[in-house]
């Protein structure tokens, strides 16, 4: 009969431990998708509907949530309701960036089209206290339309944009916040600093 050598598993065999077992800063890594679209619908859901204190859509238009997400609008004004603040940071669709944006995904859907049908949507909501609507400040455009950060308390999904590659065709992270400075930290800093710079959007009408 064997006995027990009284020593770690990881003692013993360290590179095939670390090699399965997520350590440090891996361990915020809840998910890695090759494409934004392979991401299941539902992940969203869960993740907006999971949310109590926070919620931040930082994609350059934010189109896509309108068509994912059913009721939509019902669950924004339950979340604000409910004390959760509720903030959108768009790109401005009349900038510069967004136009050379344009020109680079060459797509019939271009980007200021589908910023404004953010617009529109949101502007179905401001008789809703708690959701707060920001365009990018235009120093920060190209940083913004090069990477799109949407958090949900400590959760965080993040999408680093290819060169021209559309938004649903570009990778994603899920990340969950595990440690200070860690991965989540630094990009939910990162979204902070934009959203500080960023204008207030006047309700359209």
């Amino acid at each position: 009969m064997r006995q027990p050598l009284g020593v770690s598993e990881a003692m013993l065999w360290p590179e095939t431990i670390r090699s399965v077992v997520k350590t440090g800063p891996d361990r915020e890594v809840v998910a890695v998708y090759p494409y934004r679209s392979a991401c299941p619908t539902s992940t969203w859901a869960q993740l907006i509907s999971g949310a109590q204190q926070e919620l931040f859509f930082g994609g350059f238009t934010n189109y896509f949530l309108w068509l994912q997400q059913s009721a939509f609008h019902a669950t924004l004004r339950e979340k604000a309701a409910g004390g959760c603040r509720v903030r959108f940071l768009v790109g401005n669709p009349d900038s510069g960036i967004t136009r050379q944006r344009e020109q680079v995904e060459d797509v019939a859907l271009t980007v200021s089209t589908r910023i404004r049908i953010t617009l529109e949507e949101l502007a179905k909501l401001t008789d809703t206290s708690g959701i707060e609507t920001r365009f990018t400040h235009p120093a920060d455009a190209v940083n913004h339309v090069s990477l799109s950060v949407f958090r949900f308390d400590h959760d965080a999904l993040v999408t680093p944009h290819l060169a021209r590659s559309a938004g649903h065709d570009s990778p994603m992270m899920h990340l969950r916040r595990g440690q200070e400075q860690g991965m989540f930290d630094r990009f939910a800093e990162h979204a902070e600093e934009l959203w500080e710079r960023g204008s207030t959007v006047e309700p359209q009408g």
